[in-house]
C-alpha cells in the first residue's frame, strides 16, 4: 500500500495514519467514523454481501480502525448478512441497532457479552439467559443522538448498513468517512452508501488517499 496524498509515500503504517487521537464531541457523544467498502458504481455489497468487494489491504484498515474503536455500531440486518462475531480486540463491543429486537442473541456475539442491544424505549427487551446489555433510546424508533452519547470513549465506528448510515448522516452524526473504493463495477441495483438520506448538511474534506492494486482508501473529515 502507498500514500498519494497529503504527501507521497511508497510505504504506509495502515495502523498509525488510522490510529489517530480522537475526542468527544463538543456535545458530549463519542467521535463517529463511517467504515465502508462500495464499488466503482457506489454497491455496497454484492449477494448480501460486501466480501466480494474487499481485499486483503481492506481487511488492514478495518483491522486498524477496530483497533482505534471503543465501540462497533451496526444494523441488525448487517449483523445477520454478516454473520458477525465477537471482535478479536479484547473489550472492543459491538452496539447492534434494532428497532424491534428480534434476532438471534444465542450467537458469539452475544453470548460472549461482546454485542448489546441498541432499542428504542418501548421495544420489550428480550429474554435470554445471559447477561445481555440494552441501551435505549426514543420511542417507536432509536433516537440515535441519546444512544450515542451513551456510549462509552472517544471513538465509534459505524459499520453499516445503508439505512442506518442514512439515519446517522440525516442526524448529522458522522464525523469521519473511512471509505474504500474498490476497482469493480457491479451494475447490480445494491443498496449505496446511505439509501434515503436526506440533502446532507455537512461537508467534508479529505484527510488522506492511500492506494493498493487499484483499490483507493479516502479519509473524510467533518469541516463544520
Amino acid at each position: 500500500m502507498r500514500q498519494l496524498l497529503p504527501l507521497f509515500s511508497e510505504t504506509v503504517d495502515v495502523r498509525k495514519v488510522y490510529g489517530v487521537e480522537r475526542s468527544r464531541h463538543k456535545s458530549g457523544r463519542p467521535s463517529i467514523g463511517l467504515c465502508m467498502v462500495m464499488s466503482i458504481d457506489g454497491s455496497t455489497v454484492v449477494d448480501g454481501r460486501s466480501t466480494q468487494l474487499s481485499n486483503p489491504a481492506d481487511h488492514d484498515v478495518l483491522v486498524a480502525l477496530r483497533s482505534a474503536a471503543d465501540t462497533i455500531v451496526v444494523g441488525a440486518g448487517t449483523v445477520r448478512e454478516e454473520m458477525y462475531d465477537a471482535p478479536s480486540k479484547k473489550g472492543l463491543r459491538v452496539g447492534v441497532v434494532t428497532r424491534t429486537g428480534k434476532m438471534d442473541l444465542n450467537t458469539n456475539l452475544f453470548t460472549s457479552g461482546a454485542g448489546f442491544l441498541i432499542m428504542p424505549e418501548d421495544t420489550q427487551t428480550p429474554v435470554t439467559d445471559f447477561k445481555l446489555d440494552v441501551i435505549k433510546a426514543g420511542k417507536g424508533s432509536v433516537d440515535l443522538n441519546r444512544a450515542m452519547a451513551q456510549l462509552p470513549g472517544n471513538f465509534v465506528q459505524l459499520e453499516g448498513g445503508a439505512l442506518l448510515n442514512a439515519s446517522m448522516f440525516a442526524a448529522n452524526l458522522v464525523d469521519e468517512i473511512n471509505l474504500t473504493i474498490s476497482p469493480m463495477v457491479t451494475g447490480a441495483d445494491s443498496p449505496r452508501l446511505a439509501n434515503g438520506a436526506p440533502p446532507l448538511h455537512s461537508d467534508y474534506q479529505v484527510a488522506h488517499i492511500l492506494e493498493d492494486n487499484g483499490f483507493m482508501f479516502i479519509r473524510y473529515l467533518r469541516t463544520n
